[in-house]
Parts: structure tokens; C-alpha cells; sequence
């Protein structure tokens, strides 16, 4: 079969020098991981590049087998998963390195906001993925060959009390280095993920508050959430099968009347012990955008997604309305 090379660039607001893939004999799946479907960013790539688009919700294919990952993260943790096994990466979301998987998402794999505008037929001789020129390939193994040469000499150490010293001295500054390491993490971490977080929900707080929304939005769900049976109804609408995979990414319907209801706990309106029976029932959909994409990791073969999927997400649907009422009891009558 013949393929194309196309070349994909960022969107409006999003991140990435940009990609040209092409797909061949072995490597030829566009895999779309958004929700379940084929998105058009995922049909568009494959329609131009003759590659297959596949639904990941439903099928799970080889890393080997993947051209590229079409995912809508806003940059938690599905965003670096892709990332992190050197699978091209498009997001169609304005993501960018973030989450606790940040330092695999480098320019050369990864790029966002795309819509099926920014996929287009790369020009002739661009050089697409994995297609290097002979010239670099040559380079690169004379350059493995020259280290592999000098690999036995530097594999001499020394011996007795110096040797013993030398272990001690390596096993010191590694200690030290690892937990350089994981402070620099833990600061980028919260510097890219969490302090943004923060300010989203108090610029959400604020601009609810400001405009009366937030009265407004509170006036409709307090009936909802202001007993048991509005929480439960509100766990079975969060948990549906074919509306958890769309609500999981971002998490906008649990920010936004977690925010509401939290205010209104705080304010006196409604009892403190709500909170716990609300949490359960705003949170049904979580993780479930995520199912296809931790089956993958964990190398499920094709008849265990298949049922794996459905069987998390109609799962849900029980165990959220189940949990709201533990969550209830717990809180009420213990």
C-alpha cells in the first residue's frame, strides 16, 4: 500500500515545533484514546497518510503498531503516557508538559490544540519520524560502535580498600543525587500542575461570585444536592456509560459544583456533611477516559479491552449511586 507523509502543527494556544509522520508496513495505526470513536483529528491523519485510524477505547494495539496517539488531555496524566514510550503524541486539547509526566514530553513527539485544519500532506523530502536520512543513521552507529570499542576499558575497577571506597563514594552521591532529583521534580510538579490548578479554581470562585452565577447554579442544584436522593440521581447521571467517558477529561462537572457546593457548605446553607456524600457523587466519572489507556499500559491483549471497557464503565454506573449512599450513611448516621 502506499502512504503519505503528513505533517501536523500546532493549534491556537497549543505547544510543539510540530510533526511529520509517515506511516509504514509495520507501523501504520492511528489510535484515537478520546473518549471512545474515531475523532476527526484521528480520521483526518489517516485519511491523508492512507495509515488506519483506530478506536483505543475498544481495541488495543501494539506500541510497535502506532504511527501516532490522538488523546484530548488537558495535561494530567494520559498526556505523558504516549509520551513516555516515544509514541508521537497530538493532543487535541492546548496542552502542554505537565503532570507527573512532564519531562517525556518533549517537542520532537508532542503536539497540541490540533484541529483537522492544522493536519495537512507534508511537503516532498520532509523528513518524517523514525525516517532519518542514511547519512545520521551511519553517523549515529559509528558513534556506538566507537563507545561499545572503549566500553571494556572503562569497565576496569578497582579492587580491595580503594574499590571499596569507590562503592561507597558512588552509593553516597547517588542517594544525594536522587533526592536532588526528586525535589526538582516535586517543585517543577507543583509549579506546572498544582499552583495552575489553584489558580483556576479561584479565578472559577471568583468569576461565579462576581457574576451571581454562582447563586444562580446553586439555586438549581441545591434540590439536586441538598438530599440524598438529588446525590444519588446526580452518581447515576455522572456515571451513564456513554457520558463518564466524555465528563472524565479536565473534570469540568466535578470542579465546578465541587466549587458550588463547597461554597455553600462553607456558607451554612447546607450541613458539613455533605461534603463526603457529594464528593462520591460528583466523581463517578473519574478515570474513566482513562481505561483504555491503563489497560494498554498494563499489555492487555485486544479481548481483554474489549471487554475490560464496557465492563469498568457499566460498573460505574452502579458502584457511583452505591457510593453516594455509603458516603451518606457514613457521614449522617455513624
Amino acid at each position: 500500500m502506499s502512504y503519505q507523509a503528513v505533517k501536523i502543527v500546532k493549534g491556537r494556544g497549543g505547544w510543539g515545533s510540530g510533526l511529520t509522520l509517515k506511516p509504514t508496513e509495520t507501523k501504520n495505526v492511528v489510535l484515537s484514546v478520546t473518549g471512545g470513536g474515531i475523532h476527526p483529528v484521528a480520521a483526518r491523519i489517516a485519511e491523508l497518510s492512507g495509515a488506519e485510524a483506530v478506536d483505543g477505547f475498544v481495541n488495543n494495539i501494539a506500541d510497535d503498531r502506532v504511527l501516532c496517539a490522538v488523546i484530548n488531555c488537558g495535561g494530567t496524566a494520559r498526556i505523558g503516557v504516549y509520551p513516555k514510550k516515544r509514541i508521537p503524541t497530538v493532543d487535541i486539547y492546548p496542552g502542554e508538559p505537565g503532570g507527573p509526566l512532564a519531562q517525556f514530553i518533549t517537542d520532537d513527539i508532542f503536539v497540541s490544540a490540533v484541529t483537522p485544519n492544522e493536519v495537512s500532506v507534508a511537503e516532498a523530502g520532509a523528513v518524517a519520524i523514525g525516517h532519518e536520512p542514511a547519512g545520521e543513521t551511519t553517523a549515529a552507529a559509528a558513534t556506538a560502535a566507537v563507545e561499545q570499542g572503549m566500553a571494556p576499558k572503562a569497565a576496569v575497577q578497582a579492587t580491595g580498600f580503594m574499590g571499596f571506597v569507590v562503592k561507597f563514594g558512588n552509593a553516597i552521591g547517588y542517594l544525594i543525587n536522587t533526592l536532588l532529583s526528586s525535589g526538582r521534580q516535586a517543585v517543577k510538579l507543583t509549579l506546572n500542575t498544582i499552583i495552575p490548578f489553584m489558580a483556576y479554581v479561584s479565578l472559577l470562585i471568583g468569576i461565579v461570585t462576581y457574576t451571581g452565577l454562582s447563586q444562580w447554579i446553586a439555586n438549581a442544584v441545591t434540590p439536586l444536592a441538598g438530599n440524598v436522593f438529588g446525590l444519588i440521581l446526580l452518581g447515576v447521571i455522572v456515571g451513564l456509560p456513554f457520558l463518564s467517558p466524555i465528563l472524565g477529561p479536565g473534570a469540568a462537572i466535578a470542579q465546578v459544583i465541587g466549587v458550588l457546593m463547597g461554597t455553600q457548605i462553607a456558607a451554612g446553607s447546607l450541613p458539613v456533611q455533605y461534603s463526603l456524600p457529594t464528593l462520591f457523587a460528583i466523581n463517578g466519572q473519574v478515570g474513566c477516559d482513562f481505561v483504555p489507556v491503563g489497560l494498554s499500559l498494563g499489555e492487555s491483549e485486544p479481548e481483554t479491552v474489549a471487554v475490560g471497557v464496557p465492563a469498568v464503565l457499566f460498573s460505574r454506573q452502579i458502584t457511583s449511586p452505591v457510593a453516594v449512599i455509603i458516603a451518606y450513611f457514613a457521614s449522617f448516621l455513624i
